[in-house]
């Protein structure tokens, strides 16, 4: 089976820089993975993406190493095996607040004994190799979301069930639940403090740490704190702020113009003058 390069990265204690993909297409897909992202996340829960949009946003990542990881909406038997069945190497469930939501995440994403995932991965074994069924379970990564307050609760347990690989943070959600500001980087004080906590657990517990960031400057910080997966801005915004930039520079340059002289009105002959 194709080996999944988050699981190499993470085993040499380095860092995956992840892109987000909110943008519904596969050509929008394979620019951004030619970019060279270690891995890139196709957001199903909060983009515009459907999952007949994803299928050939996933065939387009595969043009390159990038590794495919997408966001599922919900924590959903069907949507969950129907994601890794079309060649996602790695899945990210939101709103997990629980030991048990914890469980039915890893079962359904593993195939038996571990888990109750059906057999049928159509186009994963396309991407995955025809060795697909007897290495999927070591080679899939499930991340658990935390960003609620009752995850906060049941952290250890969430943490502590056999087969979660990763839990990731939405900074947002989780200052929403805390009564702070929504936002990526620069969050309120007892939303940082729940992210250093959260950090500090994962790490306890042997589970790799993700969490979503604005822009690099965070990302790095995150990383040094140590974050093995850092998500850094998205397509819409990538596009958006370069396009803002561009934009505002040609409105600065044209604003600095100098018009030039204007060419001198040609003289009229005076009349019956030849040459």
């Amino acid at each position: 089976m194709r080996p999944n390069p988050l699981r190499t990265t993470w085993a040499t204690g380095g860092a995956v820089v992840n892109g987000w993909l909110a943008i519904p297409d596969s050509f929008a897909a394979e620019t951004m993975a030619h970019q060279g992202w270690d891995s890139l996340t196709i957001d199903l829960q909060h983009g515009m993406v459907d999952y007949t949009k994803m299928v050939p946003m996933l065939q387009a990542i595969s043009t390159t190493p990038t590794t495919p990881v997408v966001r599922v909406p919900w924590l959903d038997a069907g949507i969950l095996m129907k994601t890794l069945d079309a060649g996602a190497y790695g899945v990210i469930c939101p709103m997990i607040n629980t030991r048990e939501d914890a469980e039915k995440l890893v079962a359904w994403t593993h195939y038996a004994p571990r888990g109750t995932r059906s057999f049928g991965p159509v186009r994963a074994l396309l991407y995955g190799g025809a060795d697909y069924a007897q290495h999927a379970n070591d080679t899939i990564v499930t991340f658990a979301m935390i960003e609620t307050a009752k995850a906060l609760d049941n952290l250890d347990a969430i943490m502590s069930v056999e087969g979660l690989d990763a839990i990731y943070i939405g900074p947002s959600d989780l200052s929403l639940a805390l009564g702070c500001t929504p936002t990526f980087d620069d969050v309120d004080p007892p939303a940082a403090q729940a992210i250093a906590h959260i950090l500090e657990r994962a790490q306890a517990h042997g589970l790799v740490a993700g969490i979503h960031n604005g822009g690099t400057d965070a990302a790095l910080r995150r990383i040094a704190q140590g974050f093995q997966f850092v998500t850094v801005s998205s397509d819409a915004r990538l596009m958006a702020a370069g396009a803002k930039q561009t934009v505002q520079t040609m409105r600065s340059g044209m604003h600095n113009l100098r018009p030039s002289a204007p060419a001198p009105a040609p003289q009229a002959s005076p009349s019956g003058s030849g040459y």
